[in-house]
Order: C-alpha cells, then sequence, then structure tokens
C-alpha cells in the first residue's frame, strides 16, 4: 500500500502540470485581456506596460516557465507556484490569488462537505430500503423520488426553498454567510441530485450483492437478516458509491456557481467562473490547483477505502 500512495503522490504533480499549463495556455491564446476597465479601451503601451508589470510579456513558453517558477523573472528572481507564489490577481488589483483562496475555500468546503454528507446518508439509506423493498410501493416511490430529483435544476430547487422556509414559514435565512442556519437550504439544494444518483447506484448494487453465494451462505448459517444485510451485503453494495463520491466530492467541495449565486454565498466557484470571464490566468491557475489536487487526494482516499471494505482488492499491483 505504501508504495501505491508514493506513485500516486508523485502522480498528483504530474496532473497539476498538465492542468495548470493547459489552463494557462488556453487563458493566454483567448480573445481579450485582463487589463480592460469595463468599457474603456486600453492602448498598446498600457498593454504591454501592464502585461511586463505581471511577468505575462515575451513568447507563451517564457511566460509559462516565469509563472511556474522555472524560468527568473525580470527581476532575476525566481517567484513562481513551485515557490508558493500564486501572483496577485489580474482584475482585483489589490488582491492576491492566495488571499481570495483563503478567504473563499471555507465557505465552499463547509457547504460542499455537508452537501456531500446530506447526499451520501440519505442516499444510501434510500436506495437500500428501495432495494429491499424491490418492486413494491416503497421501492417504487423512492426511485420516483429519485428521478424527481434529478430533474429539477438547482437554480429551481433553491429559490423554491428560500420562497418555502425563508419568506413564507421565516425558518431559515433567505441568504449569505451568518452561520449554520444559512447553511441549511444550500446544502439541501446542492445534495438534491447526488440523493438521486447516490440511492439508485445503491439500489442496483445492493440487488446484485443481494443475489449472491456468500449472501445466501450468510442466511443459511442462521443469522439475522439486519446482520446480513448491514454487516455483508452494504459493506460490498456501497463499493460502487465510494468510487462515486471521490470525484463527487471534490467538485462540491470547490464549490457550485449556481448555488452560491442563489444563496449569495462568498464561495470560490464564482471566482472561478469569473477568472474565466476576465481572463485573470492567475486567478483560473489557482483554483485549478485546488481543484485538481483535491480530486486527486479525494481518489486516493477511495482507494485505500476499497482496501478496508473489500480484503480481496490489492492496491500494490
Amino acid at each position: 500500500m505504501f508504495t501505491f500512495i508514493v506513485r500516486r503522490i508523485f502522480s498528483l504533480f504530474l496532473v497539476l502540470l498538465v492542468a495548470v499549463t493547459a489552463s494557462f495556455c488556453l487563458l493566454r491564446l483567448a480573445p481579450g485581456n485582463p487589463f480592460t476597465q469595463g468599457e474603456r479601451a486600453i492602448t498598446p503601451e498600457q498593454l504591454d506596460a501592464e502585461e511586463r508589470k505581471y511577468e505575462l510579456d515575451g513568447s507563451l513558453f517564457s511566460q509559462w516557465a516565469r509563472y511556474i517558477g522555472v524560468m527568473p523573472n525580470h527581476k532575476k528572481e525566481f517567484s513562481g507556484l513551485l515557490q508558493g507564489d500564486f501572483q496577485p490577481c489580474l482584475k482585483y488589483k489589490d488582491r492576491t490569488v492566495r488571499e481570495l483562496i483563503d478567504q473563499t475555500i471555507p465557505v465552499s468546503a463547509t457547504l460542499g462537505a455537508l452537501a456531500l454528507l446530506l447526499a451520501t446518508v440519505v442516499g444510501v439509506t434510500l436506495g437500500s430500503f428501495a432495494a429491499l423493498k424491490k418492486d413494491k410501493l416503497a421501492d417504487a416511490g423512492a426511485m420516483f423520488f429519485a428521478l424527481f430529483a434529478v430533474s429539477l435544476p438547482t437554480f429551481v430547487v433553491g429559490p423554491a426553498l428560500i420562497l418555502i422556509f425563508a419568506l413564507w414559514l421565516g425558518w431559515l435565512p433567505v441568504g449569505g454567510w451568518n452561520g449554520v442556519s444559512s447553511l441549511v437550504l444550500p446544502a439541501i439544494t446542492l445534495a438534491g441530485p447526488f440523493i438521486a444518483y447516490i440511492s439508485r447506484l445503491t439500489r442496483t448494487s445492493m440487488l446484485e450483492v443481494l443475489g449472491q453465494d456468500f449472501i445466501r451462505t450468510a442466511r443459511a448459517k442462521g443469522l439475522a437478516e439486519k446482520r446480513v444485510i448491514y454487516r455483508h451485503a452494504l459493506k460490498v453494495a456501497i463499493l460502487p458509491v465510494v468510487s462515486f463520491v471521490g470525484p463527487l466530492a471534490a467538485n462540491l467541495v470547490t464549490g457550485s456557481l449556481v448555488v452560491e449565486s442563489v444563496f449569495n454565498l462568498p464561495g470560490m466557484g464564482g471566482f472561478f467562473v469569473n477568472s474565466v470571464l476576465n481572463r485573470d490566468v492567475f486567478l483560473c491557475c489557482g483554483t485549478v490547483v485546488i481543484y485538481c489536487t483535491l480530486l486527486v487526494l479525494l481518489n486516493l482516499v477511495v482507494d485505500v477505502a476499497y482496501k478496508f471494505l473489500d480484503p480481496r482488492i490489492t492496491l500494490d499491483e
């Protein structure tokens, strides 16, 4: 297992290099620049001065090399990602990329973690219940709810929840970042579709596992049905869910633009999208680094969890 973990951590740097390189080159090659102010045009001389100020002059390769930190900048210093320097924001000139990430990632991470917990617990419970009630009214009702949740987009669910629970009933705040209560509606909105996906995935996997030989053997030994379900069947049936949860966790933790916009949350999703629209290459690459790091590390956690859930799996092969 140690060799597997070391190999994955090494692959993280390769993934980051490829992702950052692709993001940097695509944004620099895209039309437009981050130095315009509203409708006011910028002269070629001003553009050249701004690009030199932020080390974005010269060939595309030299820009990339200075940003990564493998080539010295105009001050003959090495200052880039390899040195832990995320550079200043190009559009928000009074702030650095690190400051924006430090400010927004706790919001997105808290919301994402809560939505992930809600989606996993409710989805696995609902899917297991539907599998145990196969072809019965409860099974049909659970799957109808799952289909209904998948069909509704978050930009519809969010305002509907605000209307009912915030404006009509007054139980929860409309939006903003004001403690745990302000996360309830966004977490439900964000988790809704994934509850449906996980429940359907759990139901399919559980039905397959319940028909396998080791379950029949466990029942033949006289084990209680609850023990057969929760100690034997669910442990194997949850493996596909674990695979799904890894990338999902990275997606949720890094934020959802729609949900954060609807509930006015200062998360990372909005800044990431705006960085692309504004051609803010430093902010875009900084958020890409965070997302890819989370994606690789969470997938590593998933693979290790596989080993503990199913001892037959070997990680060093």
